[in-house]
This record gives C-alpha cells, structure tokens and sequence, in this order.
C-alpha cells in the first residue's frame, strides 16, 4: 500500500492562508455576535479588551488601536454609559486619566466568552509543550505580519506589543 504524496511547502502554505482567512473570518463573526449581545458595537468590544489586563490611559488605548485619540473619547463614553469602563485619575501621575473595565465585563462578558475559551483549550489537548510554543511563535509572527499589512494599505497599525 503506497503512501499518498506529501504536500509540497507552497501547497501548505496555500493551505495555512486559507485557515487563517477562515479562522479571522470566524473570530470577526464571533467577536459581532459578543459585541450585539452586550449591546457594543465591535470597536468598542474589541478596545475594551485592552482594558480587561488593567487599567490604560486614552492614549495608551489610541497607540494600541490605531485609533484616533478623538475616536478613543468616544469608545470610552460609549463602554462608561454602558457600565463597561470606567475613567478614574492615576494616584501617580494626577494630569493621567487611567481607564479602567468594571466588574460588569466578568460578569456579562465572560460567560458569552466562556464557550469559545472551552473548545479552544480543547483544541489544543493534543499539542505538547514544544508545539504550543510554535503556535505562540507562529501566532506572534502572524500578528507582526497584520501590523505589516495594516499599514502597507495605508492604515495606522497597532504594534505587535501593544494591549
């Protein structure tokens, strides 16, 4: 019984360009259906998980995005009504206003994201050590090369080191 060819490397990666469009294409999706269930749009979901590791200032939040400082304002306005954030003074620097999540995103946010964290831990149950390092790696490089792209098509890019 003979073993069927091995795909050749561009093949691969034609196949990798392929799943990632597909598994972006699925998180965007994902990300709209969070975001209309907590009654956000998507910008701001997606500004206000930079908020959930702690607290940022505006600017921060802008640099992060690549949003405008104008555009962040209004995020935070929109997440503050919705109970979502909250600006407070930083106690280090009082000219500083830090934005911070409040504790309605664990509560209402959390458990919409809970599924998605469930089946990607799944997802990965196979994968030892080293290979979840590569994907790490991989992940890293695929972020750095959107950043790349975001600004080749003439868009201010977050940085890979942002958030």
């Amino acid at each position: 019984m003979s073993r069927a060819p091995r795909p050749s490397r561009a093949a691969l990666i034609a196949s990798l360009l392929a799943a990632i469009r597909e598994v972006s294409g699925q998180g965007v999706m994902f990300s709209n259906a969070v975001a209309a269930r907590l009654g956000v749009n998507s910008t701001d979901l997606e500004c206000l998980g930079y908020l959930v590791d702690g607290p940022v200032t505006a600017g921060r939040l802008a640099e992060a995005t690549g949003l405008s400082t104008g555009a962040i304002t209004g995020v935070v306005d929109r997440l503050e009504r919705a109970g979502f954030a909250r600006r407070e003074r930083d106690t280090a620097d009082r000219r500083k206003v830090l934005v911070h999540a409040t504790q309605l995103v664990a509560e209402r946010a959390g458990p919409l994201y809970a599924p998605m964290e469930t089946a990607t831990i799944a997802a990965l149950e196979p994968y030892g050590e080293e290979q979840l390092a590569l994907l790490l790696d991989f992940l890293g490089r695929t972020r750095e090369a959107a950043h790349v792209a975001i600004t080749a098509i003439g868009v201010k890019a977050p940085r890979a080191d942002d958030g």
